[in-house]
C-alpha cells in the first residue's frame, strides 16, 4: 500500500443537472454556490463530522447528512442562511478521492 492519499483541495465534479442548475442562477447566486463548493474541496473532511465540525463555515453555511443512519452518505451543504444547498457525496479513493455534486439548488 502506498502513503500517496490525497488531501484537500479534493478534486470536485457535478453531474450534469447540477450544472445545469447552477448555470441558470443569476451572478450572485452562482458567486454563493462557488464559496460554498470552495468550502467542500478545501475542508480536511468533506462530511464534517463530529460535534459542531462545521463550525468553521462562514456565516450562513451548515452541513449535514441526507440520512442521519447513513453519516458516510449523502450531504448537503446549506448556504445563503438555507436558500440554497448543494447535495453531494464523497467517494473516498487512494488515488483520486472526489466530491461529487449531485443537486444545486438556490431560490
Amino acid at each position: 500500500m502506498t502513503s500517496e492519499f490525497m488531501g484537500p483541495p479534493w478534486q470536485a465534479d457535478w453531474t450534469k443537472e447540477a450544472e445545469e442548475a447552477r448555470n441558470a442562477l443569476p451572478g450572485a447566486a452562482r458567486a454563493l454556490v462557488d464559496a460554498a463548493r470552495a468550502e467542500l474541496v478545501t475542508a480536511s473532511d468533506p462530511y464534517f463530522r463530529g460535534i459542531d465540525a462545521d463550525r468553521d463555515l462562514p456565516s450562513g453555511m451548515a452541513v449535514e447528512p441526507v440520512q442521519s443512519t447513513r453519516p458516510g452518505g449523502e450531504h448537503v451543504i446549506y448556504f445563503d442562511h438555507g436558500r440554497g444547498w448543494l447535495r453531494y457525496h464523497f467517494v473516498l479513493r487512494t488515488a483520486d478521492p472526489q466530491i461529487v455534486i449531485d443537486e444545486c439548488f438556490w431560490q
